[in-house]
Order: C-alpha cells, then sequence, then structure tokens
C-alpha cells in the first residue's frame, strides 16, 4: 500500500467522523484507549516506595577476624618401622593403653633388614663415641680458658698496666706486646671453647638421628610414649619389604586439647593477639562449635603465589574424638568487645568522601547526619558520636509492588520496620 492510498483513507475517515455517529464513538475509544497506555507507560511507572527504618540502641558489640584453616596432628605420634621380614607377632590392638617403652609388635629380619639392623647400630655407637669425645674436648678448652682468663686477668690488674685508683692505663696496654699476647691467648681460648658447645649440639642432633633409624629398623617395634594405640597396620604373617619405604605400624594418641592451625591475612594479623578467645567449626562435624585462645601469632609471614599469609594457632578447651587431624576448620577470633555501646545496622552507615552519614527519619523527613563510627560485626556498627539512642535510621527502600531493593537494609530480623513514605 502506497503512501497515497493511506493518505485518501484516513481523509476518508475524517469525513465520516463528522457525519456518521458511530464512526465518532471509535475515535473517541480509540483516544481513551491510546491515553491510558500512555499514562501506564509515563505516569504509571512512578511508584510509592517503602522506606525500612531502624532504631538506634544500646547493646554489645563484638568485633572478630575469621581465618581457614585445620586440625594439627597434636597429641599424636605415629610410629613407623623400616624393619624388612615378616611380622611374627602383633601384641596390641586398636583402644588398648600402652606405656612408653612396652613392645607393640615382633619382626622377624630378613637379610637386608638385619644389615640395615647392624648398619644402624653401629652408627648409634659411633654417635656416641663422638658426643662423648666432643665432650671431654670440651671440659680440655673449659680448663684452657679459665687459665688463660687467670693470666691476663692478673696482668691486667697489676700495678704496670693499672692505675692505683683501678683504671685501666690504656696507653702502656696498646704499647705492651706481653699484654697484648696473653689478652689475645684469652680471647682465643674463649672462642674455641664456645665453638666446641656448638660442637657438642651437633653431635647430640646425630646421635639423635641415628637412635631414631636405630629404632625404626629394629625387630621390636616399642611404645615412644604413654597413651591409646591406634590405627595399628600389622598383622601377624604380614611381609615388610624395601618396596615399603617404611611402614606405619601404629598411632599413639595421648590426652590433650587440639590445636588448629589458621592463616590470618595482613589486615587481620595486626588485630590477633596470644590470648584472645576463638570459636572454631569444623566442616564436617556441622552443627558444633568447640571454644579455644589464640597461642601464638607468626608475624613473619610466608609468601605463597604473591599472598603473604601469618600462621597461627588456635588452642581449644577441650578433647574430642571427633576432631581428626587435617580437617578443615575455621576459627572466628574475637579481637575487642563492647558493652553498652550505641548501635545501628551496617547497611544504615554510608559514605561519601572522607565523610560517614546516616540518614535519620525525623517528621516523615530524611536527614543526612554525619557521625563518627567505631568498631563493626558483620552486622552492626558502633556509632561513637552523632546520634543519639532511639533515633530513627534509614536502613534501605524497597519499591511497593515488585519489592526491588534500592539501598542497603537492616540484616536483623526484629531490629527494624517498614515505614510508607510519599516520594
Amino acid at each position: 500500500m502506497n503512501n497515497t492510498n493511506v493518505k485518501q483513507k484516513f481523509f476518508t475517515f475524517l469525513k465520516n467522523i463528522r457525519s456518521d455517529r458511530k464512526y465518532r464513538t471509535i475515535a473517541a475509544v480509540l483516544v481513551v484507549v491510546a491515553g491510558f497506555l500512555l499514562w501506564r507507560s509515563v505516569g504509571g511507572k512512578k511508584q510509592e516506595t517503602q522506606t525500612q527504618t531502624a532504631q538506634v540502641e544500646k547493646g554489645t558489640i563484638i568485633s572478630s577476624v575469621s581465618a581457614s584453616g585445620n586440625i594439627l596432628t597434636t597429641n599424636v605420634s605415629m610410629i613407623m618401622t623400616t624393619a624388612t621380614g615378616v611380622v611374627t607377632k602383633v601384641y596390641v590392638t586398636d583402644g588398648d593403653h600402652v606405656t612408653s617403652g612396652q613392645k607393640l609388635a615382633e619382626v622377624s629380619l630378613d637379610t637386608d633388614g638385619a644389615q640395615k639392623y647392624a648398619a644402624a647400630w653401629s652408627s648409634y655407637l659411633s654417635s656416641k663415641n663422638a658426643l662423648d669425645s666432643s665432650q671431654t674436648t670440651l671440659y680440655s678448652l673449659r680448663s684452657g680458658k679459665d687459665t688463660a682468663w687467670k693470666k691476663y686477668i692478673d696482668l691486667a690488674t697489676s700495678a704496670t698496666y693499672q692505675n692505683s685508683d683501678g683504671s685501666a692505663r690504656d696507653d702502656i696496654r696498646s704499647s705492651s706486646a706481653e699484654f697484648q699476647s696473653t689478652e689475645a691467648d684469652w680471647l682465643a681460648a674463649e672462642g674455641k671453647y664456645k665453638n666446641q658447645e656448638a660442637v657438642i649440639g651437633q653431635s647430640r642432633a646425630a646421635l639423635q638421628s641415628s637412635w631414631l633409624s636405630y629404632r625404626t629398623n629394629a625387630p621390636t617395634i616399642t611404645a615412644p610414649m604413654s597413651g591409646t594405640v591406634t590405627n595399628v597396620g600389622l598383622v601377624e604373617g604380614m611381609v615388610l619389604s624395601t618396596q615399603d619405604n617404611g611402614v606405619r605400624a601404629a598411632v599413639i594418641s595421648r590426652e590433650g586439647n587440639p590445636l588448629v592451625s589458621v592463616n590470618l591475612s595482613e589486615i587481620d594479623v595486626l588485630a590477633v593477639k596470644i590470648g584472645q578467645k576463638a570459636t572454631v567449626t569444623v566442616d564436617s562435624i556441622p552443627d558444633k562449635t568447640f571454644t579455644g585462645n589464640v597461642a601464638s601469632v607468626d608475624r613473619l609471614g610466608t609468601v605463597a603465589s604473591g599472598v603473604t599469609n601469618y600462621p597461627a594457632i588456635v588452642k581449644l578447651d577441650t578433647a574430642s574424638d571427633q576432631l581428626l587431624p587435617n580437617m578443615a576448620a575455621t576459627a572466628n577470633i574475637i579481637v575487642e568487645t563492647k558493652s553498652d555501646v550505641l548501635l545501628v545496622p551496617s547497611g544504615a552507615v554510608q559514605g561519601q568522601g572522607n565523610e560517614t552519614y546516616v540518614i535519620v527519619l525525623k517528621d516523615n523527613r530524611e536527614q543526612n547526619t554525619p557521625v563518627t563510627v567505631g568498631i563493626s560485626s558483620d552486622t552492626q556498627t558502633e556509632i561513637t558520636s552523632g546520634l543519639s539512642e532511639g533515633d530513627e535510621v534509614v536502613t534501605g527502600t524497597v519499591s511497593a509492588g515488585t519489592q526491588s531493593r534500592t539501598s542497603g537494609t537492616s540484616p536483623f530480623g526484629g531490629f527494624g520496620g517498614t515505614r510508607f513514605i510519599g516520594r
């Protein structure tokens, strides 16, 4: 249909409106419908809004930081054996109580096992002899140090090198070869003595290492401490081979409160201190919360993939059979608690530039009121100035009918209310 035909039909319709009542009725209906549609598209969009409010109240607020981690392997000793051969006897079962040194199992060693056991025993004896020798050397060096010190102090306090008032004659000391030589002998003797103390420390560590190697290769497996035996991994007739690279014979657990290791962020570590209380939840134990205290905080931190974490240890107040090593856990550490302070829902607090404010509702009018805030929890914020108890603050708005939220709202059930304000 071309434009000419459209124009002709339109003009014909207008003529009919003038001459025919039926056409006038149709035109009136079309005008009403068009006006209604225009109102719906423009004026109908304006809806009444609901303003949600809450009263400023006094109460107690708890500020905490949350950190994730896991249950440590505490109060548990894994007993490993590298002995090879056949298990001939198992003396314990899960749940038995044992004392330190008690037999747990016996292994009949094969050729390789016997050789490793003999080598471990030889290494242990060698380490023991080395420690004894280093201690003897220490005694000799101590004697030499004391002798050199006495010779030096006698010379230094003589009338030749000291004034009558007890002050040192530095000018003579600095030019005297006798004095300098005696002083050097004493300092050298003292240095050798201190170095030997470090040697003894190394010898003791070597002895401990050789003893552990000897014990893990021994045909008799014993308990390293007293406790309850669990996870017995040996069965009579089992063959232990070199391919096993060590077998866990059993686990001994003793009474003690579990520890939880968590990682703190760079911001949170500044607020965490030893002794602060904490609550701990474990992913695998729903609907149960454990309590404890911060036992240690590592402020050196570790960096992984560009992220710095600061490990902290939380010691739980009570033990539980449900807590097993390496379980995932979350600790909420209480860093500060305040009582009898003014509180508002955190959703009521807003910021613009360097100013923090809340919207106060007075006589159905909203007023931006600057405030000073203190600590905050997950849901509440402390107000230190700017508001009074009983003030009504806006926490959010909701469009009527659609229930679409246009700003923050109080997260507390029963803490706020909804007021209808015409807009």
